[in-house]
């Protein structure tokens, strides 16, 4: 599995890349509500910037 080549990360282990994405893509099939509201408010970005 390759990272997108426009994104730039720094990461302490690219060997867990591959666990980090399965992990990413369980929690999009088991959490609807989450990804609908990532698709409605992700192009606005309404929390850019927060800390």
């Amino acid at each position: 599995m390759t990272a997108p080549a426009h994104h730039d990360y720094v990461v302490k282990d690219l060997k867990l890349a591959e666990w980090g994405r399965t992990e990413i893509e369980i929690a999009e099939t088991e959490m609807p509500g989450l990804m609908a509201c990532r698709e409605e408010f992700g192009p606005s970005q309404p929390l850019k910037g927060a800390r």
